[in-house]
């Protein structure tokens, strides 16, 4: 019983070898110092506020057709950067992201595949331990070889979330009507990622 399993896991394991061979999947980590990760909301209703994440990691895995096979990131709240110190503390606070409790935020890959004409990459967004799922709407550039001769290749991505959704629920009402800070959160995010080699 034990040799026959051994035989049926070697199997797949050829199997699995022989498809990444067939499909020319390549496994690339995400380049910090080329990549971005950043996001706007609405703030007084009359105008929208940036910032961005400055300390993440992750993968792809892209096969040769320019597919997503598979992607991982995550961020850590601690590093949320919207330009105003006294801002980022309160994103960081209980109010809003809870960093200490939740030092992290991730994003897992579902699935790809195409949709209303493009490529959608499915997957579980993170955030204070509430998980949903969100899509975003991607295009997949190169793979190139840089003058230093390391393959890289760039994904462009972007999706909205209600912050609402996540326990983001901190706020308050304006005179005037309309609230401080907008429920929508948009997500823009660019990266280069370079091949993994052993």
């Amino acid at each position: 019983m034990i040799m026959k399993r051994l035989i049926i896991v070697n199997l797949w394991v050829v199997c699995l070898i022989n498809i990444s061979f067939v499909f020319g999947e390549e496994l690339y980590s995400i380049d910090p110092s080329h990549a971005d990760i950043g996001f706007s909301v609405s703030h007084l209703v009359i105008n929208k506020v940036r910032g961005k994440f400055t300390d993440f990691d992750g993968f792809l895995v892209v096969d040769d057709r320019g597919k997503i096979i598979d992607a991982e990131a995550v961020m850590k709240i601690e590093s949320i950067d919207t330009g105003i110190a006294g801002r980022d503390d309160h994103l960081r606070s209980a109010d809003f992201f809870d960093a200490e409790t939740f030092p992290e935020m991730t994003f897992k890959q579902l699935r790809f595949r195409k949709r209303l004409g493009k490529d959608a990459l499915i997957g579980k967004l993170t955030i204070k331990d509430i998980t949903r799922t969100v899509i975003l709407w991607c295009n997949v550039k190169g793979p190139i070889i840089d003058p230093w001769g390391t393959k890289r290749i760039g994904l462009h991505a972007k999706t909205s979330i209600n912050r609402l959704d996540y326990g983001l629920n901190w706020n308050k009402t304006l005179e005037a009507g309309g609230v401080l800070v907008g429920e929508e959160v948009e997500i823009v995010i660019n990266i280069e990622g370079t091949l993994y080699e052993e």
